[in-house]
């Protein structure tokens, strides 16, 4: 019996720390020391981790090389307000036209003669009103794209932040401006109007 218990005995002497010297102080108890395995999680998710920078050269990607003068200059002049404004126009334009053809499209008074109202219009005169229609259409949706546009590219660049009051403001900017024309009521009108309209949008949108 007393072999069998021999090995442990000493793995718990040899385990156990040294004896301090009568006169000494018996050290401190020391706290228990960290897994090698806890130590890797904290440097891995833990707080200790180190944020890497995407690289896409060190990765083995496509490397990015510095932009060129040229480039530079073409993203300033995109970035621009006349840009962004011309943009709005051309885009408006169109759709504007389309939303003219498309709804002369289903207006049963299209090519309808005052003068005749028994006369069935022929397709030629069909054809002109929806390309009448379109072309106003697309006017008016052109200088309020421009309109809207450069105010809220004015507006943005002033404020130095790119947020939902942006669009508020130059929708209320842009509906007064075209509502003025009618009176201050309509003005007014036309600028709660449109600024609600573009707050909704941009919240749609962001």
């Amino acid at each position: 019996r007393t072999g069998r218990r021999g090995p442990w005995v000493c793995m718990a002497i040899m385990a156990a720390p040294p004896p301090s010297a009568p006169g000494e102080p018996a050290p401190p108890p020391q706290p228990p020391q960290p897994l090698q395995y806890s130590l890797l999680l904290q440097h891995l998710v833990g707080d200790k981790r180190q944020p890497r920078v995407w690289d896409p050269a060190i990765l083995g990607g496509i490397p990015c090389p510095p932009k060129s003068e040229e480039q530079k200059m073409v993203e300033r002049v995109m970035e621009s307000c006349p840009f962004k404004a011309a943009l709005a126009c051309v885009g408006g334009f169109v759709l504007g036209g389309a939303f003219g053809i498309f709804t002369a499209g289903i207006d049963t008074n299209v090519g309808f003669d005052p003068k005749d109202p028994y006369r069935t219009p022929t397709a030629k005169e069909v054809l002109k009103d929806m390309g009448q229609r379109g072309i106003s259409y697309a006017k008016n949706f052109a200088i309020v794209g421009a309109m809207f546009s450069c105010t809220e590219c004015v507006v943005e660049s002033y404020r130095g932040k790119s947020d939902w009051k942006n669009s508020v403001i130059s929708g209320c900017i842009t509906g007064g401006a075209i509502g003025f024309r009618a009176g201050l009521k309509a003005g007014v009108i036309g600028c709660g109007g449109f600024a609600a309209f573009s707050a909704a949008v941009d919240y749609y949108l962001r």
